[in-house]
């Protein structure tokens, strides 16, 4: 509900004379910004293509046994987390431009620690600079778009971040067909120094800028980005320049609070892990001449449908989508829960949480039959995810929170989404064990179920609206 007062409303940077703003240098710098997210997907998948060449590396390289590879898997999300906190940190104090700056330097360096290599720990120290680096780009680059771009584009640019990790991560599978480990990490090294010698060129937010009371480069940065040239008066930020547990009382702090946090918890919870990890095995049961095709087919449909959803996000809406997407996810995870089901042995063999132990006791054509209800699951899980719960809650998080708590409340909304995920991603195993495998999908259906409510009756929809008209829903004004 928007209030109908103009002077309530006055958005912090209106166009002149009311017009919708042309400027396309605002596209430039949001592309320089996603090349921080192209890194992140590239980091994340990274591993997948490098630890069998790691596994079957001969001395005087590194090595990795089983334990080993799972520490560099998951170390990522570990350092991350970390990186979300340091990047609510740095956003704040150190501004958005200067943040994705900084961050392009453990990108640089942790691929650098892996090509230089001598032992697993510089591999685990290596993984752990560019998870860090992976938490920052995480936090910054959507609050950096969210705040350069106009209403009518910000859905667009804003859904680019999540397109540009899910082409990171497919650029590191096909990159991974044709370099061994070492080389992967020198291609690593390209998007961030890139990125770090684009965002030299570009303007910091003007939305900061103002808050630091520096009219001056503000109206420079708005006339680089958005064509504009009229003078803009200092935000009404208030009088709290920072964050203290005191505002979490005040509504407009605590309600986008509760949502940004539920989001990003939400879109773990989903199951999207489980799927990613289970991707390969599925295609081997459903008789793929090369099941190794399975992370690229995977990567190929997050691409277009996560372009899909950048390009419609302004006309239907992050509301609509999110809601449409978590129907599928409930689909898609109930028929996962009834393959599992289906193609379980005896009750002795069920807890087994291996698809190829799980399908041992079925005739062959009716195990691959089934298992095409797998791929089928897999394919439509992806999809949904891809045009609502993959890109969304990482749009809302950058338009929901008012300037002067921005930096905190982004750092722990990034905090809860790296720890969820690797819990749920080291804890599924166990789940699978406890409530055999097509409980643990049919319980991810649930919280699937839950999040469609949480989106119906708790989150407002953001489209076309500024980030002012925004905060004053949550006020109340």
């Amino acid at each position: 509900m928007i209030p109908e007062d103009p002077e309530e409303t006055q958005p912090l940077l209106e166009p002149p004379g009311g017009s919708a703003p042309r400027g396309r240098r605002v596209f430039l710098a949001a592309f320089a910004a996603t090349l921080g997210p192209l890194s992140f997907g590239f980091a994340l998948g990274y591993s997948s293509p490098a630890i069998p060449s790691l596994q079957r590396a001969a001395p005087p390289a590194p090595r990795l046994d089983d334990e080993a590879a799972s520490w560099f898997g998951a170390i990522v999300t570990l350092g991350a987390a970390a990186g979300g906190v340091l990047g609510g940190w740095l956003v704040d104090r150190a501004g958005r431009k200067l943040s994705l700056l900084l961050c392009s330097v453990p990108f640089v360096t942790g691929f650098a620690v892996i090509t230089a290599a001598q032992d697993v720990w510089m591999l685990l120290g290596g993984r752990l600079l560019t998870g860090l680096a992976c938490g920052v780009a995480s936090l910054v680059a959507p609050v950096y778009i969210s705040e350069i771009a106009y209403p009518a584009v910000r859905g667009l640019l804003g859904s680019c971040v999540q397109l540009m990790v899910v082409i990171g991560i497919l650029l590191a599978y096909l990159a991974g067909w044709v370099l061994e480990w070492r080389w992967l990490a020198v291609l690593g090294c390209v998007p961030p120094s890139l990125m770090l010698l684009l965002m030299c060129f570009m303007p910091e937010t003007p939305r900061f800028l103002l808050t630091q009371h520096r009219h001056q480069e503000a109206m420079a940065a708005l006339q680089f980005l958005w064509g504009s040239e009229q003078g803009w008066e200092e935000p009404p930020i208030g009088a709290e320049q920072g964050f203290h547990l005191a505002l979490l009382w005040q509504p407009g702090i605590y309600k986008p609070f509760v949502i940004g946090v539920s989001l990003m918890a939400f879109q773990q919870l989903s199951g999207v892990n489980a799927i990613m990890f289970y991707a390969e095995t599925i295609f081997e049961e459903a008789k793929f001449k090369d099941s190794s095709l399975a992370s690229i087919i995977v990567g190929v449909i997050q691409v277009l449908f996560t372009a899909v959803a950048a390009l419609i996000m302004d006309r239907a809406g992050r509301k609509l989508l999110l809601a449409l997407s978590g129907v599928v996810l409930v689909f898609s995870m109930s028929a996962f829960g009834a393959y599992f089901k289906l193609t379980q042995g005896s009750p002795g063999n069920s807890s087994h949480v291996a698809l190829s132990a799980s399908v041992s006791t079925e005739p062959v054509a009716a195990s691959v039959g089934l298992a095409w209800l797998a791929v089928g699951s897999m394919c439509l899980f992806v999809t949904g995810f891809a045009v609502g719960w993959g890109p969304i809650p990482w749009l809302l998080m950058s338009e929901i929170f008012p300037l002067h708590v921005k930096g905190v409340a982004t750092g722990v909304c990034v905090l809860t989404n790296w720890l969820m995920a690797f819990l749920v991603t080291k804890e599924f195993s166990s789940l699978m064990e406890v409530l055999r495998p097509y409980g643990a999908f049919w319980l991810a259906s649930v919280f699937c179920i839950f999040s469609v409510l949480f989106t119906l009756f708790c989150v407002p929809e953001t489209k076309g609206k500024t980030l002012e008209q925004i905060t004053a829903h949550f006020e109340g004004r």
